[in-house]
């Protein structure tokens, strides 16, 4: 199965999605990655929607990565006397750590490190920022704040501190758990939630310990400003434009996107951008056309993919939800602007071997009558460094480890094929690389592809070898017999 595009696209599982006909009907429809949202459902739903996808991909004879998103802590204000109250602009309202249900003029906030980070002047946003406080007197144990913006705080809503780097861990107990958990399970990747700054990274990649690649979700002010660090540390990056959009601006958003993207595609690591991309579509089979610029938008910023959440997870139309992204992605992709814009974009990365190995397949495969670039790679460095090109030909990466395999669908324009135990000699490489382009459409015998590869074979980061062959066997043997 060939996807008509090369942006990839993330889906959400969830109640809507929760058997193996829906899921099946979602990777068919153009879904490249599962997402699991650990902050629902219990182990056994998590490893229930597990084994599923692993049958599909066995069934279908195709590599699928599952993503699994902790939680993350979450700060949320206690309980009121009354369910809720009413918060009027001016009036004073107190913060604290007194477990008795609130009122209209103070509430528990049980999260001490939050009074710890605070500075006079620091604002509170209650309930996705629709309420916000400004602090003006504060201890160790409570914050007296006036209204700016008032509305109705009810019992247990979300709290937001945008303007500081609290001492919180990215990790929770339950997110530990959590990670050792899917871990064992066996997916793929793992999505870092409230990533702050750098260091919120080195926990998870400690436990995951190679196990699961790390991505790190920017939705704090904080994480934007660190951002060249944390993606130093990361494997990859979710550009979560919900918590963003409530913590800044919401004109600042679309910007950082852009910027992000961008320097995540210099770094050739993969970045997802996600939330309320089609969110009408929870409860309409059509998307608004807002939606469609906006998933459009991110497709000619050049995101490696772009993900479904409540969409998929919960909606009433969630392979609707998936079609329509395909649909869209394909057509953006078709346009000729689309064209302009990544190549008006590229940054030449020319440090190593491997950089100058890819940007010359690249350039061959763009000015020559090439089909595909066949990648082999071990730890999937060669073929994203590939994918960062951007090129106008398939990419068909092939390795021997189902979870090089697997990872890489998160990767633009990557095709993954599992070759038949481990490669050691470069004829073979290229019969091996010919026969998937043949097997999967690309290209027939008559036509030619650029073959990329490492010698020493199995060695990871020595892209050091790049030629162009016939796809035809006979002609590989008669050119080189050894």
């Amino acid at each position: 199965m060939q996807r008509r595009r090369n942006t990839k696209i993330v889906a959400t599982l969830g109640p809507s999605s929760d058997d193996y006909d829906t899921i099946r009907d979602l990777f068919e429809a153009g879904a490249d990655v599962f997402r699991i949202n650990m902050s629902h459902g219990t182990h056994d739903e998590h490893r229930a929607r597990h084994e599923i996808i692993r049958r599909i991909e066995r069934d279908l004879g195709r590599p699928i990565a599952i993503l699994a998103d902790l939680q993350g802590p979450k700060l949320r204000c206690g309980v009121f006397a009354n369910d809720s109250e009413e918060l009027v602009e001016g009036q004073s309202f107190r913060f604290d750590l007194d477990d008795r249900p609130g009122d209209a003029t103070r509430v528990q906030l049980p999260h001490k490190e939050i009074f710890a980070g605070l500075e006079k002047g620091t604002h509170l946003l209650v309930n996705d920022g629709k309420i916000r406080l400004r602090v003006e007197e504060f201890d160790t144990d409570h914050a007296d704040c006036v209204v700016e913006v008032g509305g109705t705080i009810s019992d247990r809503k979300g709290v937001n501190v945008p303007e500081v780097v609290l001492p919180i861990a990215a990790l929770t107990k339950k997110d530990r758990r959590d990670l050792d958990f899917v871990c064992e399970l066996g997916v793929d990747w793992l999505a870092l939630s409230f990533v702050q700054r750098a260091a919120d990274v080195d926990e998870a990649r400690r436990l995951a310990n190679g196990r699961a690649a790390v991505l790190s979700k920017i939705e704090k002010p904080s994480a934007v400003q660190d951002f060249e660090a944390i993606l130093e540390v990361s494997d990859g990056i979710m550009i979560a434009r919900g918590d963003l959009g409530v913590e800044l601006p919401v004109q600042n958003v679309p910007p950082i996107q852009k910027r992000l993207v961008h320097t995540c595609r210099s770094a050739a690591k993969p970045v997802i951008v996600a939330t309320q991309m089609l969110e009408s579509m929870i409860e309409s089979p059509v998307p608004t056309r807002a939606e469609v610029s906006d998933v459009a938008a991110a497709i000619y910023e050049g995101t490696d993919a772009v993900m479904l959440s409540a969409e998929s997870a919960a909606g009433k139309y969630p392979v609707e939800a998936v079609t329509t992204m395909d649909n869209v992605a394909a057509e953006v992709e078709n346009d000729p602007t689309y064209r302009r814009v990544i190549e008006a974009s590229r940054r030449i990365e020319r440090e190593t071997v491997a950089d100058g190995i890819v940007s010359a397949a690249r350039e061959i495969a763009e000015a020559t009558d090439i089909q595909a670039i066949c990648c082999f790679t071990q730890s999937g460095t060669t073929a994203v460094l590939t994918a960062r090109e951007r090129p106008r030909v398939p990419i068909l990466a092939l390795t021997p480890l189902e979870g090089t395999a697997r990872r890489l669908c998160l990767s633009w324009g990557i095709s993954c094929h599992m070759t038949n135990g481990e490669v050691d000699r470069f004829k073979m490489a290229v019969v091996s690389a010919a026969r998937a382009a043949r097997a999967s459409g690309i290209a027939s015998d008559d036509d030619q592809i650029v073959v990329i590869a490492g010698v020493p074979f199995n060695v990871p980061g020595t892209t050091n070898i790049l030629r162009v062959a016939p796809c035809a066997e006979r002609l590989i043997f008669a050119t080189d017999p050894e």
